[in-house]
Formats: structure tokens, C-alpha cells, sequence
């Protein structure tokens, strides 16, 4: 079964949720997207520009791993990289204003309607994710 196609991003928002569905994925996306912002700013202020670097390191070096162990799935970013970094950056802004409830609850919908989804993901009972 291969990834499902988008014709946009609101369509690709959805299921970048459910690739994200545990809490502690989210948790660590947002850290390792906050931790390489704030030291892309330090690089860009201080004039060293090789600290650019850190922000994809920082960002995927959190993220990736989450998946692996913590989801058990393969990053969104693999299949469709610019949605996926559009997508972590609105997954950030939900949390920074108190909406990761809203994120569980659109992973969980989407698990519910898309096979897919549940197979790659290795979600053989959607029922278990925290209920909202």
C-alpha cells in the first residue's frame, strides 16, 4: 500500500496530525522545532551563520527518532518534506496556544476514516487513543 496523494495542504494537514497522534511525539517535535528556532535566531544575531545548521539537526534529530520509537512509524517528512515542515510549524502554533487537544482529536478522526493511515502507522486499535 503506498502513502496517500494530497491536492493540497489542508488535506495533508490531517494525516500529518495522525502520523503525530501520541502526545509525547508532539511534545518532542515542538522541543526539537523551539530549541533550533531559538538557536538559528542566536546565530543570526550573533553573525555566525553556521548556526543556521541547528535548526533542521535540532528539528529532525528530535523528531525522526520520535517516530521510530516512540509512534513506531516513518516521518510524514519522507513522503512530503515542505508540507511536513509547514505542517510541524501549525502542529507547534496548536500547542503554543493550548490546542493540542484539538490535535488529538483530528489524529484520532483521521485514524478512524483512513486504513491507511492505522496500517503504516501500526495503529491496530484507534479506540486506544486518549479520547477528547
Amino acid at each position: 500500500m503506498t502513502r496517500p496523494d494530497f491536492a493540497s495542504y489542508r488535506e495533508f494537514f490531517p494525516y500529518y496530525v495522525a502520523m503525530h497522534s501520541k502526545p509525547l511525539t508532539r511534545r518532542l517535535h515542538f522541543g526539537g522545532t523551539i530549541v533550533g528556532a531559538v538557536l538559528a535566531l542566536v546565530g543570526l544575531i550573533t553573525r555566525r551563520p553556521k548556526m543556521l545548521a541547528l535548526f533542521p539537526l535540532s528539528g529532525y534529530g528530535t523528531a525522526w527518532p520520535a517516530h521510530w520509537f516512540v509512534e513506531k512509524n516513518n516521518p510524514a517528512s519522507f513522503g512530503n518534506p515542505l508540507w511536513s515542515l509547514r505542517g510541524d510549524f501549525e502542529m507547534v502554533r496548536y500547542m503554543l496556544t493550548g490546542r493540542d487537544a484539538e490535535l488529538t482529536v483530528i489524529a484520532r478522526d483521521y485514524l478512524r476514516e483512513n486504513e491507511f493511515a492505522r496500517t503504516a502507522a501500526n495503529y491496530p486499535q484507534v479506540e486506544s487513543l486518549v479520547a477528547v
